[in-house]
């Protein structure tokens, strides 16, 4: 299938948005945000519910009027179009199919509204079914089919007419999660196949690093950060992001020295420290080091003198995960105020000769880079 005309545009850049915001009254539901996704990419917004991800969607589609900013598709913009005049695809998590109507007509209903000759519809339908593999299926009715097959339809549905992006706002949150994951690499493949620009709304942030190129984490109606899923998981640039693009401890402290090579010395309130590597900061700033639980590792605590990055604690609970192991350790009980817990992620095989239970002495380490430091505004009120 030719998808050739949606890499036309300003730069090869299908959609741009521009200082774009949607108020409800006194409500800020987007608040001026920019945005740039490139021709044939996976973008997915990501954000809690709340966040405004489904209200950009739907301003893009055209089901919601922007208050301010621009849309633009293609260099041209299309912020004051009705939703039919867009040329986009969209697809829902309800799919929205027409349960009266065979799979076949559902999926050629967009091509019938434009007034394609029932010769061409025929061929492209065929054709959009075969490619979700779906062939065979099309006198069927939606109530016949499972719910994997209901979403190839949509899918099929909202391509075959050849837009020039693919809207997904949860399409597959109804699914459960051995058929979510299956999708997710199918659609994935399909999406590159059809060299199609997708922007995919979701609150699930195993979807996005399965799928997207680039990821926009939104909260509050704001973009937190925007990047490739490597750059949010490896180097989120706010506590917010560390915490939603996966687990992490996020512990805080004070900075206590700052040296010319960009090492930080980082005192926490139970006395002990963090030594680690970034620029950007001053003693005196209040900071958040964020650390994935599978980047430290953990060992008996053998009384002698804790090297750099390793807390002496306690394990205060085990969680068996199947291929891996979750030790809750607590440091600083001596202190209950200001305890901190550390939650470590050993991998099963590498625990085969030592296993931990509930109440042993243990130490926690970690390397200098396994430690992001997050700015002071990212750091509070997290």
């Amino acid at each position: 299938m030719s998808m050739s005309h949606m890499q036309d545009g300003a730069g090869g850049t299908p959609i741009v948005l521009e200082n774009l915001w949607k108020t409800y009254a006194s409500f800020v539901a987007v608040s001026g945000i920019d945005l740039s996704v490139g021709a044939g990419q996976f973008c997915t917004v990501l954000g809690p519910s709340g966040s405004g991800k489904t209200t950009t969607l739907m301003m893009i589609a055209g089901f919601v009027a922007p208050t301010r900013g621009r849309i633009l598709v293609s260099g041209r913009d299309i912020a004051a179009l009705p939703p039919q005049k867009r040329d986009l695809g969209v697809v829902f998590q309800n799919y929205a199919l027409f349960p009266h109507m065979t799979v076949f007509d559902n999926v050629a209903f967009p091509l019938v509204m434009r007034r394609v000759p029932q010769a061409e519809i025929a061929q492209r339908v065929a054709r959009m079914l075969e490619t979700v593999e779906l062939a065979g299926l099309g006198k069927r009715y939606p109530r016949e089919l499972s719910g994997g097959q209901q979403q190839r339809v949509a899918l099929a549905r909202a391509l075959v007419f050849e837009p020039r992006v693919l809207l997904m706002d949860e399409p597959l949150g109804a699914l459960d999660k051995k058929l979510r994951s299956s999708l997710q690499i199918e659609l994935k493949a399909l999406q590159r196949r059809l060299d199609v620009t997708v922007i995919y709304v979701t609150h699930d942030q195993e979807e996005a690093l399965t799928m997207a190129d680039q990821i926009v984490v939104m909260q509050g109606g704001r973009i937190e950060q925007s990047g490739s899923p490597e750059d949010l998981y490896d180097r989120p640039a706010t506590a917010f992001v560390a915490g939603f693009m996966g687990d992490t401890n996020l512990v805080r402290g004070v900075v206590m020295a700052t040296h010319a090579d960009g090492t930080l010395r980082i005192d926490h309130p139970t006395g002990r420290r963090i030594i680690a590597r970034a620029n950007g900061f001053q003693a005196g700033d209040h900071v958040a080091a964020s650390l994935r639980p599978e980047s430290l590792s953990i060992e008996s605590n053998d009384g002698a003198d804790e090297p750099e990055n390793a807390w002496e604690g306690r394990i205060a609970a085990v969680t068996y995960l199947g291929d891996a192991i979750r030790y809750h350790v607590a440091v600083g009980e001596n202190r209950p105020a200001l305890m901190e817990t550390l939650v470590v992620k050993a991998a099963r095989q590498s625990m085969e000769h030592r296993r931990f239970a509930e109440g042993d002495a243990v130490r926690v380490r970690w390397s200098r880079a396994d430690a992001r430091i997050l700015p002071p505004a990212a750091a509070g009120g997290h």
